[in-house]
């Protein structure tokens, strides 16, 4: 039985990440590498079910997000979530700039897309037959 899977994102700046990330309500699961006075170099993120990883592995390995590859591969990770309007509501309150505004797709999500301090995309959202919007 599989019980979840993590995305595992490089990252430049861990730091910035972990603080981004908090901003949408993701709490530090675990995090280290380092030899303890902050220079710690991954981290594992939760909000809910869902965990996020992060590694700075080199100054010179770099974020690769899908959009960077080819237009067609807009997202990094989906996040399902049974009430897309009321995240929606929580982080246009926190001030988080949206990709894309919160929409029934043309491929039949309820969705919203944001983009990380790294350039990942997240796409947060339900098939719209899952609720009324």
């Amino acid at each position: 039985m599989l019980n979840s899977v993590t995305p595992f994102f490089i990252v430049d700046d861990l730091k910035a990440t972990l603080a981004f990330y908090q901003r949408l309500g993701f709490s530090v699961l675990h995090k280290g590498g380092g030899d303890g006075e902050g220079d710690d170099f991954w981290a594992i993120v939760c909000r809910d079910q869902v965990m996020l990883m992060f590694k700075a592995i080199t100054p010179d390995v770099h974020p690769q997000p899908n959009r960077s590859r080819h237009e067609w591969a807009a997202w990094d990770a989906y996040l399902l979530t049974s009430d897309p309007d009321s995240l929606y509501a929580e982080f246009v309150a926190k001030g988080i700039a949206m990709q894309r505004e919160l929409a029934n797709t043309n491929d039949g999500l309820r969705a919203f897309e944001i983009a990380d301090n790294n350039g990942y995309v997240l796409c947060f959202g339900r098939p719209v037959e899952q609720g009324s919007a």
